[in-house]
């Protein structure tokens, strides 16, 4: 390909709403344009990236023996309404009418579609295992789109649906989609980390996310640093550690005006926040409200407050006014003693003694509360996020925190969709069983982002070899002007081509400073420069994207010298 054909659109100027490298440097090379909040058109260039990452995707998953289909990309309510998603999924789901009154949502995922069609095609157990997967275009109504590509509102995603007789085979073909997912990613030459994680919307058992590694990732990746442990910070777990200490102090109610934060009781008390115990409050699955009692030095982890089989899903926090209604206690003030509503405590807090809480009493809190003696010894449970220098989930060593881009995501769905639509088939017996599901995404455009953001520098992006728009840079110094320049660079074009890499020569009649910054900026892997002073002493100047300092090699060898390089 020659520029002339393939223009550079390549600007100088970042968007003033691109907070993270990827979008900046999408931009800057012309990957994409912005059409409307969370909306991108691809250009050309973007899209040459984004088929080599489809396509590697669509190898792997055809090695594994699954089976390529695609599914309408608009989605009938009936089905949602099916599976009881309608309207539990939240307003990420976007719904509209057509112009007879029926429901409709553009597809954020395609579990009731594909159950739907296997319910229609899938009869025996013969005709299982069997897994169904499309690369298609995925609409979810971000509240707040931004990073780009990385968090937008309408993405490219390859989705893959397992159908089985039993939990067995699930098994089976989940560790197969595990492989597969690797091979992916280690075919597109990213640094990535499988990690435990939370089923979320989705549903399920148990399910693995795939994280590329980045500083500038959005998920804390739990990792132990005794073991192979990895986690989402969300999935990962905390255990009860050793019990509370005899109390040493009196419990006594004392003054503490103003503080209406941990960290102002914690000031006006002289005491680290750890030694003060924080109530929350939540609404219940009854209606009713629900306390929550952490650690004043640890955080709620939602996701698992909105998994507790006695908390509302979604997670609601009571407002100040239902606070005050309920327990005649403004927040800040709340405390486990005595409270009239049921208290969850974090397993951190069995081993408090001698803590502070709220008294229940605007503007006043207790200390030296204990167990047993001030207050009931309670059952514990996890409801806060891990933290650095904890004991690893699996007891082996303690864990520290990496950041991670979270790209594709493995489940083991069970039969919640298969039972709720009603999609079985007849087993072995002659009866009718619904079947087991997994469910497999990889985000394909949100790849592109998160390589972007593992691999750049200043002077623009970094491809890996397998995702770069083309694998080679043709740069003749003065390739109008000079016959010599212009003789070789054409034959070298057209020995490349024939040989099937992937180049792209610049023939643009710009000054070289400028051809160097925009073929460094999207990031192509090898560059050869090909100029009258070089040719002069037979030499040709050889640079990879990576690399300080150039290579002169002959020109004779300039071919083989390329291609060992692309090997």
């Amino acid at each position: 390909m020659k520029t002339s054909h393939f223009p550079l659109s390549t600007t100088k100027e970042f968007p003033k709403d691109a907070e993270i490298v990827s979008h900046q440097l999408m931009i800057k090379s012309g990957m994409i344009r912005r059409l409307t909040s969370g909306l991108y058109t691809w250009a050309p260039l973007g899209l040459r990236v984004l088929s080599k990452v489809e396509n590697v995707v669509r190898e792997e998953m055809n090695k594994a023996g699954a089976l390529e289909l695609l599914m309408p990309f608009v989605q009938p309510a009936e089905l949602w309404q099916e599976s009881g998603r309608w309207d539990k999924f939240g307003k990420q789901l976007l719904t509209f009418k057509d112009r007879h009154d029926k429901d409709y949502c553009l597809g954020p995922t395609h579990e009731e579609v594909v159950t739907d069609y296997a319910r229609q095609e899938l009869k025996s157990y013969r005709q299982l295992p069997v897994n169904f997967y499309q690369i298609q275009w995925k609409f979810r109504d971000e509240i707040r789109p931004r990073f780009g590509v990385m968090r937008s509102r309408e993405f490219l995603m390859k989705d893959a649906y397992s159908f089985h007789i039993d939990s067995a085979s699930l098994e089976k073909e989940y560790q197969n989609m595990y492989n597969a997912y690797c091979a992916i990613f280690d075919r597109l030459q990213l640094e990535y980390r499988a990690v435990l994680a939370d089923s979320g919307a989705i549903g399920g058992d148990r399910s693995q996310e795939f994280h590329v590694l980045a500083d500038s990732g959005e998920d804390a990746i739990v990792i132990s640093n005794g073991s192979t442990y990895a986690a989402n910070i969300e999935r990962a777990e905390t255990h009860r550690g050793e019990k509370y200490a005899a109390p040493t102090q009196a419990f006594e109610k004392v003054a503490t005006p103003n503080a209406r934060s941990v960290e102002d009781v914690a000031k006006q008390l002289n005491v680290p926040t750890s030694q003060i115990t924080k109530t929350l409050i939540v609404h219940g699955v009854d209606g009713n409200l629900l306390a929550i009692c952490l650690r004043g030095d640890h955080s709620l982890n939602e996701v698992k407050a909105e998994n507790f089989k006695d908390i509302a899903s979604p997670l609601r926090f009571a407002t100040d006014a239902e606070i005050i209604e309920k327990l005649g206690v403004s927040p800040g003030s709340i405390g486990p003693v005595n409270l009239p509503i049921p208290v969850l405590f974090d397993h951190a807090l069995y081993s408090s003694s001698d803590f502070i809480c709220g008294a229940n009493d605007n503007g006043f809190h207790y200390v030296g509360v204990n167990f047993e003696r001030d207050l009931p010894l309670a059952e514990t449970f996890d409801l806060r996020n891990i933290e650095e220098g904890d004991v690893s989930p699996d007891g082996q060593g303690t864990v520290r925190f990496i950041r991670g881009i979270e790209v594709g995501h493995i489940f083991q769905l069970g039969n919640k969709y298969s039972q709720a639509m009603n999609a079985s088939v007849v087993n072995e017996n002659g009866e009718q069983t619904f079947m087991e599901m997994g469910c497999y995404g990889i985000g394909v455009s949100r790849i592109v982002a998160s390589a972007i953001e593992q691999s750049h520098d200043d002077k623009g992006i970094i491809w890996p070899d397998a995702m770069a728009p083309f694998q080679l840079s043709l740069i003749p110094m003065n390739y109008h002007k000079s016959d010599m320049v212009k003789e070789l660079t054409d034959k070298l074009y057209a020995e490349f081509m024939a040989r099937g890499v992937e180049v792209l020569l610049e023939d643009r009649d710009i000054r070289p400073g400028n051809a160097f910054n925009d073929h460094e900026l999207v990031g192509i892997p090898h560059r050869l420069v090909i100029g009258e002073r070089g040719l002069k002493n037979n030499e040709l100047e050889y640079k990879g994207r990576k690399d300080a300092e150039s290579t002169f090699i002959s020109v004779d060898s300039a071919v083989e010298f390329v291609m060992d390089q692309l090997k």
